[in-house]
């Protein structure tokens, strides 16, 4: 199952704040309100090249690449890619047991640190 998308459907934002307005009982406006300041928490942490550990789920971190010579697949032609920072996705052992159908007994997020 390797690279396949099991999932038949994508959930966005507007689905996040329909499930806080069903489980939490906000209005739906203070729930829009409350989702959107934690993307802008995460997004402003993020941006000043922190790491943000989110306890079973994963860390997101921002890591620069530097710049580097490419080639057009086209042309073949050696192109400069300029330096960048990514961002960079792990998922916790939590979250990874869970993918996987794995008894979550005795698996903690503490080998996850960087």
């Amino acid at each position: 199952m390797s690279g396949q998308n099991v999932s038949k459907s994508t959930m966005t934002k507007a689905d996040i704040v329909e499930k806080v307005y069903q489980k939490i009982g906000f209005s739906k406006k203070e729930a829009s309100e409350l989702v959107e300041l934690v993307f802008d928490s995460l997004k402003n942490q993020l941006q000043t090249g922190q790491k943000v550990k989110i306890s079973g789920f994963g860390n997101f971190i921002v890591r620069g690449k530097n710049q580097r010579v490419g080639r057009n697949p086209q042309t073949g032609e050696q192109i400069m890619i300029d330096a960048r920072r990514v961002l960079t996705f792990r998922p916790s052992q939590v979250l990874k047991a869970m993918l996987n159908g794995e008894d979550l007994t005795g698996v903690t997020d503490e080998d996850d640190d960087e």
